[in-house]
């Protein structure tokens, strides 16, 4: 593989820099492109991968291995066309990832929620045992400091993605299935199409293989059904085979040292796994750790063991993460871009500040998924005091639509007046925010955008 080239179009995003770091990692030289946000920009720097800022046939090297490109890339980019006039050989990102993949032993984390924090959990225990592992998460790690590892050892766990059917190209050994709730209408035009890719994804789990399923939502316990592998259940409900008991839920001085945590117990068939704890908030966190358990547990793997590398776990970027203060006011920024999502955040944070005014500045992602899901967006706000929603952030494929972030929020409005207000622009929801906020008031910055970039304004320019 030395001197083997590979150039990536699109190098930036979430999956695509994770694989960048493990093709680097396996010895190829890496290069890619990219023109977005650079957010995982800083994880292809540390890792001595060159990425040019433009599409230009002029950033291609010479005698390219392999090219790969993100299924954002159109057929006419530039790059692209120029790789395939010339011969080399061209995957998709889901393509690419396979490869690799359907080599080991293939552990695919999917489902609509949850698939980011399960995947970061169960990699990181496999890692603290011992089992080197290779795996590719959407988002950073904190104790990674990227978003893969590249070892030496049998798995491969990934976070599958659903949205244009990536999970036709994966031939996974074992599956988590976290969550199914309708999203993605642009792709898919019903929820049974929906789920219909989840079915075809657990039937091709082999007989030898498993699959782990969230007994909690009667849409998945549906879906496993389809499934002639052997299957494990988790969840709270009473008939789970790892089922959660004695939940509990602390806050150690938030606002000092940002300490939150659960602790709860597994039972596996009213056999008792042990107490295991996780310094992530919210009972959806508790069923990600529990998911991760079964796995382990259908391995045989030691759980004491399981429980002392699930304390080691320090979260994910834009997964309820604590940015900081700004003016005494607390501010966490979170990547919930669906109604469920929305609810489920919100509600955690106001379990744990239940005095506090909480404000949320929502940065709704992509048009069809704001129209098809208007309705549920609107109701999804109940446990805070303001919502501020910025104009929607399209994509490569869609750039204007049939609504609006105004249509949101007159719906809002309808069912809790005044609650909501349009600003427009990320910059301007920043002047607005730091002339108003105090020590009582919770910032939320929420979506799959650039909304990021509202709370950590507030933190480095208005701090005191």
């Amino acid at each position: 593989m030395k001197n083997k080239k590979i150039y990536i179009i699109s190098i930036e995003g979430a999956g695509t820099s994770a694989l960048a770091v493990i093709y680097k990692n396996l010895g190829y030289e890496v290069s890619g492109s990219d023109n977005g946000d650079h957010f995982y920009g800083d994880i292809l720097k540390r890792n001595n991968i060159e990425v040019f800022d433009s599409y230009d046939i002029e950033n291609i090297p010479k005698n390219v291995y392999l090219a790969v490109y993100s299924t954002c890339v159109s057929k006419d980019n530039p790059e692209l066309a120029e790789l395939t006039r010339q011969g080399v050989p061209t995957l998709s990102y889901p393509e690419a990832l396979a490869e690799l993949f359907n080599q080991k032993m293939g552990i695919a984390v999917c489902g609509t929620h949850g698939k980011t924090t399960t995947t970061a959990i169960l990699a990181t225990v496999f890692k603290e045992l011992g089992l080197k592992p290779s795996a590719l998460v959407g988002s950073k790690v904190k104790d990674w400091k990227g978003n893969s590892l590249a070892g030496t050892g049998d798995y491969f766990i990934i976070e599958a993605d659903e949205y244009q059917n990536k999970l036709k190209s994966y031939n996974p050994w074992a599956v988590i299935l976290t969550s199914a709730d309708y999203d993605h209408p642009d792709f898919y035009k019903t929820f049974d199409d929906y789920k219909q890719a989840f079915i075809d994804f657990v039937k091709k789990i082999p007989r030898h293989g498993f699959l782990v399923y969230c007994n909690d939502d009667s849409d998945v316990v549906e879906i496993a059904k389809q499934a002639s592998c052997q299957k494990i259940s988790y969840g709270f409900t009473e008939d789970s085979m790892c089922k959660i008991e004695n939940f509990e839920f602390q806050i150690n001085n938030f606002q000092i040292n940002n300490s939150v945590g659960q602790s709860f117990e597994i039972l596996y068939k009213d056999d008792l796994l042990g107490k295991f704890k996780i310094a992530l908030p919210g009972k959806h966190n508790a069923l990600n750790v529990a998911a991760a358990i079964a796995l382990c547990h259908k391995l045989n793997l030691n759980s004491l063991r399981v429980a002392d590398a699930l304390k080691t776990f320090g979260g994910t970027i834009r997964r309820f993460e604590y940015i900081g203060e700004s003016q005494g006011a607390i501010l966490i920024d979170d990547y919930a871009h669906h109604p469920q999502e929305i609810i489920t955040t919100l509600k955690t944070a106001r379990n744990i500040f239940p005095q506090k005014n909480i404000i949320t500045i929502f940065h709704p992602h992509s048009f069809t998924r704001t129209e098809a899901l208007l309705t549920e967006f609107s109701q999804s706000f109940d446990n805070v005091n303001e919502v501020i929603v910025l104009d929607i952030y399209g994509s490569a494929r869609e750039t204007s639509g049939n609504v609006s972030s105004r249509d949101l929020v007159r719906l809002i409005n309808r069912h809790d007046p005044q609650k909501a207000r349009y600003v427009p622009t990320i910059e301007e929801a920043i002047e607005i925010l730091k002339n108003k906020i105090g020590a009582n008031d919770l910032i939320i910055s929420m979506g799959a955008g650039d909304v990021w970039r509202v709370t950590h304004g507030l933190k480095n320019k208005y701090t005191q």
